[in-house]
């Protein structure tokens, strides 16, 4: 992916125009109301400019696993919710191709906002079917793609539709972009990661691109247990997995050699049950019980790693350190997530955060807008750290 060759509409003239926005509108609603509205608050401005620069701007976006039209995944609850997020009106067609979507579009005045119908209503659309791409592209002039978090998928309203039409990056993505590429591209040293999760199977492409892009690499969560049992450390009842010992090896031996230091735990918070305000004690790292598990990282671990990020100038966070979700064992996530916010507060800290656990856990710890930049993507932001080409942006920068 040549990244500089990504352009935006800003110099370009998009009056009257018909811009397609493809949005991600895959928001959680309960009772036909949208209860988190985050990702349309992210995505608003960017639509807004266009329409405020006399464009008709025509959204469009997938919701839920639907495996053909349901009423139930319909994104008609979404205009309204769009409609009170813009503050102007937002048309809603039925469909998102064909005689449905072209009369509501027909219809845009300059300015206009119309969304259409669940892109995911047609199998052409994750399959990237090249006439449904064609007929999607009939919608409008031009395209933006405004979607980083569906940008890991080849699909015909991300990769498809930038062979039928001038296309563009939108204001959210070129965000993304520039956030990750300011962490692992251009950083300012030394730089850290925090990657935590319950499984090292899952992020091994992720562990072994950090290990060339960062200075130090603080492991948490299950997957720290893994690591502390490859160094022949037992961890009594933890989750781990021991078929992956071999690979923490591999990756330790690796860091090594790219003169990244991995940094594991010294202390943990354990338990006997995984359990709301289970019985617990803070234990050094080797003298975890057989019959207790390890539930988060412990205070020592904590002060040095609140230590080692006021000599830090770049992090990237991707997973908590432990069971955040039970109280009380996400204070070790939250305190290193606060340290992290003060350092950014004052200057000291460059700190881009993403994936949807990590998301929670900063929500949690209400730090999400202290950090330098926090994405909202999940899939496309674990793919950018495996260091893959995303093939949504690659066809933006075609």
């Amino acid at each position: 992916m040549n990244l500089d060759k990504l352009k935006t509409t800003d110099a370009l003239d998009v009056t009257g125009k018909r811009v397609l926005v493809r949005a991600d509108l895959n928001v959680p609603v309960r009772d036909g109301k949208v209860t988190d509205a985050t990702r349309l608050e992210r995505v608003v401005p960017g639509i807004r400019a266009l329409a405020e620069r006399g464009a008709k701007v025509i959204v469009i976006s997938h919701f839920g696993r639907p495996k053909g039209p349901d009423a139930e995944l319909s994104l008609r609850p979404i205009a309204a919710a769009l409609e009170t997020a813009l503050g102007r009106p937002v048309a809603f067609a039925a469909d998102c191709i064909g005689e449905e979507a072209s009369n509501v579009v027909g219809a845009l005045a300059n300015g206009g906002v119309a969304l259409l119908e669940n892109l995911r209503f047609h199998k052409g659309e994750e399959k990237n079917d090249p006439a449904f791409a064609s007929e999607l592209a009939k919608q409008g002039d031009i395209f933006v793609g405004d979607a980083f978090s569906c940008a890991h998928r080849a699909h015909a309203s991300t990769e498809g539709i930038t062979h039928h039409l001038p296309s563009y990056a939108g204001p959210l993505l070129m965000e993304e972009i520039n956030a990750l590429r300011t962490a692992l591209e251009k950083p300012q040293r030394p730089t850290a990661a925090v990657v935590g999760g319950a499984k090292v199977s899952t992020k091994i492409p992720v562990l072994t691109n950090l290990v060339a892009k960062v200075d130090r690499l603080i492991i948490g969560g299950g997957m720290a247990n893994t690591f502390l049992q490859a160094n022949g450390t037992a961890v009594g009842k933890s989750l781990a997995e021991p078929d992956f010992q071999k690979t923490a090896r591999e990756i330790m031996a690796e860091a090594k050699a790219k003169g990244c230091e991995i940094v594991l735990p010294v202390d943990a918070v354990i338990a006997r049950e995984f359990k709301e305000g289970a019985a617990s004690e803070v234990v050094a790292i080797d003298q975890v019980p057989a019959d207790a598990m390890i539930l988060d990282v412990g205070p020592k671990s904590v002060a040095e790693l609140t230590a080692l990020l006021a000599s830090t100038h770049t992090l990237l966070w991707n997973g908590p350190l432990g069971a955040f979700e039970i109280a009380p064992f996400g204070e070790g996530t939250f305190t290193l997530a606060r340290a992290a916010a003060n350092l950014t507060k004052s200057g000291k800290l460059v700190s881009v955060a993403g994936g949807g656990d990590t998301v929670a856990a900063l929500n949690a710890a209400n730090v999400t807008d202290e950090f330098t930049y926090v994405s909202t993507a999940g899939g496309a932001f674990l793919e950018w750290l495996e260091g893959r080409d995303l093939p949504g942006v690659s066809a933006l920068a075609r």
